[in-house]
């Protein structure tokens, strides 16, 4: 059961175009507009997740991966820092 609200404002032409587009499909204005924001957030998260590359470009990609880490003096440097958290390190 939906029990969480979600309200908006719109223009009356654009809550007609709405409600023509739902009713081409058969629903109501809620579940077309759930489905449409729905449809629309999923994409934005795939695309911050998802990226597609031909054959040539992946195979690049794969071999960016698989190269060793450049040396990094600054990470090093940081990496060596003992956390104030770790015990180990505490003397009593």
């Amino acid at each position: 059961m939906r029990d969480a609200a979600i309200n908006l404002r719109a223009l009356p032409e654009q809550r007609n175009l709405i409600d023509q587009a739902a009713n081409l499909l058969g629903k109501n204005r809620s579940d077309f507009m759930l489905e449409a924001a729905c449809d629309k957030a999923q994409s934005v998260m795939l695309d911050q997740v998802f990226f597609s590359l031909d054959a040539d470009k992946f195979h690049q990609f794969k071999k960016m991966l698989d190269a060793p880490p450049a040396p990094n003096p600054g990470l090093e440097r940081l990496m060596a820092i003992k956390p104030p958290w770790d015990t180990k390190t505490i003397k009593a």
